[in-house]
Formats: structure tokens, C-alpha cells, sequence
């Protein structure tokens, strides 16, 4: 059995990084999501509250050391009201918040919490058009406030967002695609504000793209080389992928770099193997690939290492030892995380959390996970990096049914009185298959 012991209730530890807490007091008393005969007066407490927060931003805060010419390139995407006042450099009544500058508005707003931010978008024009720049979020990674977001999709459930901070579940919209890729295996990746979902549709390979700037579904500009089975991570506003098998079923070496900001794909050099069923991921700034197939027969034991300036890739023998059971085309790709630049592997024979030893090319066991990989060879279960702690999530089936039981575990915390993984959330009735997962983190 996975549990020994009944599911204590959640214990929330991921804090919202640099989110300041005292703007959301103001805030969250103000939100005006549909008209009311005291909106007026809302609205002016609304404008009182932010007023008094930014008061105490421009006197208090820590982070006030942006330059004028970085704050005139993060609120390059915004382009307020063209009013007399505006044109002078004044604050003025048709600000985002009248008699304060607007930059300093978009200050508090970038240390306000993003699940806030489609109430925002409602209270006015302005308020929609900044949401919809994007940025905030341009000036939230300036000012490194970061929250991330779990993006799930389950066997009985569709696309839901997580927000930790807030233990909330939040239900995205239907995907307007096709049967067929609605029921077939499909892939993830978070990039950016962007949560990219790759598949195969009646036509072939698609990408749909859901963005956290409009809120809903569009399809994604296509690869180069469209691709399935393929390794991928993300760095900021960049991802690549590399391998994978085309349309046909060959076997791939050629990688791609995609710019969410850009929405371009562009092509990289090749590995020096072709490989499938493999896994990517991002560690000390170069992108690595590890595992997977050369051959319907043949497993990988290297990886190979990007170096984004030098575009160049590079070898690693014996970079991640063969799983010893299960048949090679029935496992998983690896499972495999980064947290503050360590990498971390979740062994689907054994059911150990390893840690990556940069320096002599090995591994060493860390701990038990919180739920059995090896039922499946590792599929049904996603293991990601979360902010500073790692995440497992799995099924479990219990009295009361399925559920799907999300688990972090801080690799830095040292202390005694905790228990080994934190019990994040329970979702119920979403089955205890985990189909894809993404974390974002904006």
C-alpha cells in the first residue's frame, strides 16, 4: 500500500516568493467583480488602499532599485491613455490609479498575487489592457516575485491549475481540439506564461498553447520538425526539445529552441545520438538530455549537454545507469528534477528519490518516495521541482476511492519534526493516473 496511515490534511509550506502580503490586505477588499450599488464607493477605497500601500512600497521597500531606463524597458508593453497629463510625465485622473504614476501603480500590482490578477482585468479597461500586456510579469521577474503554479491533468479530470499559496483549484478552460487528441498520449511543458500541451491530432502532430495573459486556448505555431516522445525543459522564457520520433516513427536527433515571447521555433544543432523516451531538463544554465532509446531495442545510458552560448553539445558517458527491470519500450522516460541547480531522479524499480554527483558522475539514494513507481515502470506519476522543493504526485486508492495526492519535500530543510514529504493537496475524483503535469512558475 502506498499510505500506511490515514491522509492528514494538507500542510501548505510553499510560501509566495516576494509576494507581499500587506498589498493583498489592501486589495483583496476591493476586488469588484460585478457591479453593485456601492461600486462607487469600492472603488474609492480601492484607490485609498493601493495609495497608502504605495506610500509604504516607496518608503519601505527593499526592491526600489530600478533604474529609469530598466523600468522604461519593462513598461515597454504597456501603453496607457493617451492624456495630456500622461504626455507631460504626470500623474493623472486617467492613471491606473488616479493622482498616483502609473509606474509606481504597476510596482504594487507586480508584488500582488497573480491569482488576483482576472479580478483586476474586471474592474476596468485599463486595468484589462495592463493584465494583457504581459507586463507584470516582465516586472515581476525584474523584481523576483515569483509564484508557481501546478498544472494538472488527470485520467477523470481535464486541465486544473494549482495555486499552493492559496490552496486553490482552479479549472482551465476545454481545450477546443479534436477527439483524437483529446484521448492520445500527449506531452507538457510550462515556458514563460505559457503552458504548451503537444499531441496528435487527425491531421498529425498539434501544440495548443494555454496563456495566462488571455486566459484561454490557441494553437501554438507548429515545430520545425514536429515530434513526439521527446526530451524538454524550460529556462525563463525559453524551452527546448530535443529527440523524439517524427510522424513515421524514425528516431530523432535534431533539437529546437521555442521563444514564448517570440512565439518562434528555432532549429539547434544535433546530438551526437538519436534518442527517444528520453528526458530534458535545465541545470547551471546548459540544457542536458538523459536516457531513452536509440533504437527500438537499444537504451541510452549517456547524456549530452547544450551549451546555449557555445551551441555546441557535449557527451556524458554513463550519465544515467540502466534500470535493471521492466522492458526498455515499457518505462517511463526518466523522472527527473532540478532544484537549485541538483539534480534529482526518481528511480521507477527501486521507488528511491537520487540525488546527481556532478563531480564523479554518480548517484546516491536520498529517500523512499511517497507513492510506488515501479507498478507502472513509472508512468501515471509526475515528478517535478516546485521552487525549492521537489514534487511527486500519484494516485492512491482508499476507502473513499481514488484521489490524487500531491507531495513536496524541501531538500535544504533539515529539521527534525517534520515529516519526510508534506502532504501539499488532495484532489478527488480524478482517478490515480497522472496523464501530464507542468509547473510554472511567474
Amino acid at each position: 500500500m502506498v499510505f500506511r496511515d490515514v491522509i492528514r490534511e494538507p500542510k501548505v509550506k510553499v510560501g509566495r516568493a516576494g509576494c507581499d502580503s500587506s498589498v493583498m490586505v489592501g486589495l483583496q477588499n476591493c476586488v469588484i467583480l460585478h457591479p453593485t450599488v456601492n461600486q462607487e464607493q469600492d472603488l474609492g477605497l480601492f484607490q485609498k488602499n493601493l495609495h497608502v500601500r504605495a506610500y509604504n512600497h516607496n518608503n519601505h521597500s527593499e526592491n526600489v532599485g530600478i533604474g529609469l531606463l530598466e523600468r522604461e524597458s519593462l513598461y515597454s508593453d504597456y501603453e496607457p491613455m493617451d492624456t495630456e497629463e500622461n504626455r507631460d510625465g504626470q500623474a493623472s485622473e486617467d492613471s491606473l490609479i488616479p493622482g498616483l504614476y502609473d509606474d509606481a501603480a504597476i510596482d504594487i500590482f507586480a508584488r500582488s498575487c497573480r491569482s488576483e490578477y482576472p479580478d483586476f482585468a474586471c474592474l476596468n479597461k485599463k486595468f484589462k489592457a495592463l493584465i494583457e500586456s504581459g507586463c507584470l510579469y516582465n516586472v515581476r521577474r525584474q523584481l523576483g516575485v515569483i509564484e508557481h503554479w501546478i498544472y494538472l491533468a488527470c485520467i477523470l479530470m481535464p486541465w486544473e491549475a494549482y495555486d499552493p499559496a492559496r490552496q486553490r483549484w482552479m479549472r482551465l478552460p476545454r481545450m477546443p481540439c479534436d477527439e483524437c487528441f483529446t484521448y492520445a498520449d500527449k506531452e507538457s511543458l510550462a515556458v514563460g506564461t505559457q503552458l504548451l500541451v503537444f499531441g496528435r491530432e487527425l491531421s498529425g502532430f498539434a501544440v495548443w498553447m494555454y496563456s495566462l495573459l488571455s486566459h484561454d486556448w490557441c494553437r501554438c505555431p507548429p515545430m520545425n520538425l514536429p515530434r513526439c516522445l521527446f526530451g524538454s525543459s524550460s529556462l525563463g522564457e525559453i524551452a527546448i526539445v530535443a529527440g523524439g520520433s517524427d510522424k513515421i516513427g524514425c528516431i530523432m536527433r535534431s533539437a529546437e529552441l521555442y521563444n514564448s515571447e517570440l512565439g518562434t521555433w528555432v532549429t539547434l544543432p544535433d546530438m551526437n545520438l538519436p534518442r527517444k523516451l528520453c528526458s530534458g531538463f535545465f541545470m547551471d544554465g546548459k540544457f542536458y538530455v538523459i536516457g531513452g532509446m536509440s533504437s527500438q531495442t537499444d537504451c541510452l545510458s549517456c547524456g549530452e549537454e547544450y551549451n546555449i552560448e557555445t551551441r555546441t553539445w557535449r557527451r556524458i558517458e554513463n550519465m544515467y545507469p540502466l534500470p535493471s527491470a521492466g522492458h526498455p519500450a515499457m518505462r517511463s522516460p526518466p523522472l527527473v528534477a532540478v532544484v537549485n541547480n541538483q539534480l534529482y531522479s526518481a528511480d521507477q524499480a527501486t521507488n528511491e528519490v537520487k540525488s546527481y554527483n556532478k563531480t564523479n558522475n554518480s548517484w546516491s539514494v536520498v529517500k523512499r518516495l511517497p507513492v510506488r513507481a515501479d507498478s507502472s515502470n513509472g508512468w501515471g506519476l509526475a515528478f517535478k521541482s516546485c521552487g525549492s522543493s521537489l514534487l511527486v504526485i500519484g494516485g492512491h486508492r482508499g476507502p473513499q476511492g481514488e484521489v490524487i495526492v500531491l507531495h513536496t519535500w524541501d531538500p535544504q530543510d533539515r529539521s527534525t519534526d517534520r515529516p519526510e514529504w508534506n502532504v501539499l493537496a488532495i484532489k478527488e475524483r480524478a482517478g490515480a493516473f497522472v496523464a501530464n503535469c507542468a509547473v510554472m512558475g511567474c
